[in-house]
């Protein structure tokens, strides 16, 4: 038996195109509406905490894809120090009738391109058809698919960003620029980066809780994208809301102190009965998406595993066929 083995370089000869990327995590988000998926909760391992990190770990299966998937990722806030990625994954692909394992795969780029794909999936469904300014905290991790595949749908008129560190923001407005041909907008605040957009997102990556999302610069049509891993945003941010829709209930309930949301879930705020739906739900035809252009809807998604192992599985089938990847002596 073997073992493929996918490093960065495989995943970048693979090159994936905006459409693919947004195609696959979508093609998940409806299995699971149609309940084809299985995602059980994800864990956390918690090091030392001088280190100012934790791993998350995430495990699922997707029916139509034939494919059950474990992927660990670390989370370590100060790896731009050691020039290192914020995030950097493993994800391991395993047959769900046999249990034997096919494929580990590099997914440090997969985790940021799932995450923004899972944005862009929500937009097509939950914002406006025309959406001319996006505004964007975080400059790290998973801001780049962020804006490129929303600018994918949308061919904003205006992109602005904003980030604690200067650096960051600088080096982050030149790498979309490069990749999108267009002019970059570097506020001085979050205020100046959110207020007045179609659409937000923050994903920022904060030690400790923090204001930067003010609900009263939320207006008629917004379509708002809280997904930091520490809160960002106020308690009433959930009250101006005409629908809430999450990811995976189960995942945002269970969170514990993470996640962007999880005041207001501890609160009473966003319960099983104001949620208005799970992305899947809308995806699969289940539910309606948005219904008007005034209507003000948030989307809060965690990151699901069945999304990792869509894009994995696709990379898997990309590289059997462009013989690409190395295999390993499993038994």
């Amino acid at each position: 038996m073997e073992i493929l083995y996918l490093n960065s370089k495989d995943i970048e000869e693979i090159n994936l195109t905006n459409d693919e990327i947004i195609n696959a995590v979508e093609d998940s988000l409806k299995a699971q509406g149609e309940g084809k998926t299985s995602i059980e909760p994800r864990v956390h391992i918690h090091p030392n905490p001088e280190y100012h990190g934790h791993f998350n770990v995430l495990r699922g299966y997707i029916e139509p894809k034939h494919a059950v998937g474990v992927k660990i990722v670390g989370d370590y806030v100060f790896n731009y120090e050691k020039n290192l990625p914020s995030e950097m994954s493993l994800l391991n692909l395993f047959d769900p009738e046999t249990g034997a394992p096919y494929a580990v795969i590099d997914a440090t780029a997969i985790t940021t391109m799932r995450t923004g794909a899972i944005t862009a999936v929500g937009a097509k469904n939950l914002a406006k058809k025309k959406n001319k300014i996006l505004g964007h905290l975080g400059c790290r991790g998973t801001a780049f698919w962020n804006v490129v595949l929303l600018d994918h749908l949308y061919d904003f008129e205006e992109i602005r960003i904003n980030s604690r560190r200067r650096e960051s923001m600088e080096s982050f407005a030149k790498s979309l620029e490069e990749r999108l041909h267009k002019k970059i907008t570097i506020t001085e605040n979050s205020r100046e980066c959110l207020e007045g957009a179609d659409i937000m997102v923050e994903a920022t990556r904060l030690m400790e809780p923090m204001p930067l999302l003010k609900t009263e610069w939320i207006r008629p049509g917004n379509f708002v994208v809280p997904y930091g891993t520490i809160c960002a945003n106020e308690i009433t941010l959930t009250d101006v809301m005409d629908k809430i829709v999450v990811d995976d209930w189960g995942q945002c309930r269970e969170g514990g102190r993470l996640g962007s949301l999880s005041p207001h879930v501890r609160a009473g705020k966003l319960t099983g009965e104001t949620l208005y739906a799970e992305l899947g739900d809308i995806v699969a035809g289940r539910k309606a998406g948005r219904e008007s252009d005034e209507e003000k809807i948030l989307f809060w998604h965690r990151g699901l595993s069945i999304n990792d192992i869509a894009l994995g599985q696709l990379y898997y089938e990309k590289a059997l066929a462009s013989n690409i990847g190395t295999k390993l002596f499993y038994r």
